[in-house]
């Protein structure tokens, strides 16, 4: 595992996962959540609690981004990055249909943030792949590697 790239990766992760969150929560579904306000916190308690927004954001990013470069990384192909996006993105929306059972939130509202979140997953494994790159190991000619075993 290449730390520099590791820690690269988890910094453009953190971003990206903030700045999609935003346009998901902040500008598509902002009707939506004034429709169910009485479902969630008000702005100041929302805002009260922002760093462990940040919080959560920054361990997702991580974890998805350490999961990647332990396992999938050397791989290097992009098909395995869409599908490493789509099973990350299914495991968190799990998350999502267990919150439907357990609180009143509208189908409409669990269909969207269930697609979005499928979507997004799908676009940081793109990311992942991207931006954490592993070395090309360079191999010498096999005329370089027969003439330095001979001794």
């Amino acid at each position: 595992m290449n730390t520099k790239r590791l820690i690269l990766t988890i910094v453009v992760m953190c971003v990206a996962v903030f700045l999609t969150n935003f346009l998901i929560h902040g500008v598509w579904l902002q009707s939506t959540y004034k429709e169910t306000m009485s479902l969630w916190r008000t702005e100041s308690e929302m805002n009260a609690r922002f760093g462990w927004m940040l919080l959560g954001q920054f361990l997702f990013a991580s974890t998805f981004a350490a999961i990647w470069a332990a396992g999938f990384a050397e791989k290097q192909c992009l098909r395995c990055a869409v599908c490493y996006g789509l099973l990350m993105a299914l495991f968190s929306q799990a998350g999502t249909l267990i919150s439907y059972v357990v609180t009143p939130l509208p189908p409409s509202l669990v269909v969207k943030w269930f697609v979005a979140g499928v979507v997004q997953g799908v676009l940081m494994g793109l990311l992942v792949y991207l931006v954490y790159k592993p070395k090309l190991v360079e191999s010498k000619p096999k005329e370089q590697q027969a003439s330095s075993t001979v001794v």
